[in-house]
């Protein structure tokens, strides 16, 4: 039985080696290394033992990179996506109107790749009276701007809360329809009002879920890439560079792949403690 089971998890093992360890401790390797696309590193690589890391810690870009990415993740991760998705399934929970038309609304983004996505948006954000958004705010008096010089992390974060809605949605309807209906008719039947309801009934008995969620998209907005690069390269002046962006341009731009390998070393530490915690967090009883 032992046998079967491990022949049949083998094919997963050897794909997740493959893709996900081999790669991890391979970066973890050439962030120690002075390997580059061109140059004497390219020729003759060598083992430059913490150089990388000390050049990384003097680095302010790095560190605007983060602190990009922190506020990123916060509005659109934990803020925008939980909140609009929490509304969206407490609304499909209930009987109304329009139902399945607006469900498809919310899952509709889904369905554009990233780059993709990430065009559609840039026409409707460009500067100029023909975009979009500009033609919008103008209806209402407001003067036009070029939102994504002007307002470029507020665009983004914009951006990234529509696209994720709908996971946000399908994984909290999912603990909502855990939490039994028994629980609720008796706290109408003690003249519980719908807000003391949700304070204290429906979010204690989601948070496993909310927690789930929160880390799940907490790690995979870290790893957002292609639909802010397609927006905005990391621009202007690296108001919207995230970490990934930051990797992409000091691996295949700068061509260092040691130095870029070292970054993305210490962004998969910080995901790892990220995950602790929220595992941790996930024991806690409510």
């Amino acid at each position: 039985m032992k046998r079967q089971l491990l022949f049949i998890l083998l094919p997963s093992m050897l794909l997740l080696f493959a893709f996900t360890i081999y790669p991890a401790l391979y970066s973890v390797y050439l962030s120690f290394t002075n390997e580059a696309l061109t140059g004497v590193g390219a020729l003759r690589p060598q083992n430059v033992g913490f150089r990388n890391y000390i050049r990384l810690i003097n680095d302010t870009k790095f560190w605007n990179s983060l602190l990009v990415t922190f506020f990123f993740v916060l509005g659109s991760a934990v803020i925008g996506q939980f909140l609009l998705g929490l509304a969206s399934a407490l609304a499909l929970g209930r009987s109304i109107q329009f139902r399945r038309v607006f469900a498809s609304i919310i899952l509709l983004p889904n369905a554009a790749p990233e780059v993709v996505a990430g065009f559609m948006w840039i026409s409707m954000l460009a500067g100029g009276e023909q975009s979009t958004l500009s033609r919008i705010v103008a209806f209402f008096g407001i003067t036009p701007a070029d939102w994504l010089n002007t307002f470029p992390l507020a665009m983004i974060i914009v951006v990234n809360t529509w696209r994720g809605i709908a996971t946000a949605m399908i994984l909290l309807m999912a603990g909502l329809s855990t939490i039994p209906q028994e629980i609720y008719e008796a706290a109408r039947m003690d003249g519980a009002t719908p807000s003391q309801i949700f304070r204290r009934i429906t979010l204690p008995l989601m948070m496993p879920t909310i927690l789930l969620y929160m880390l799940i998209s907490a790690v995979s907005t870290i790893a957002v890439f292609g639909l802010v690069y397609a927006l905005t390269r990391g621009g202007p002046g690296g108001a919207t560079e995230l970490v990934s962006i930051y990797i992409y341009k000091q691996s295949f731009t700068a061509f260092q792949l040691g130095y870029g390998a070292a970054v993305a070393v210490i962004v998969l530490l910080i995901t790892l403690m990220l995950g602790v915690f929220y595992v941790r967090a996930m024991k806690v009883e409510v």
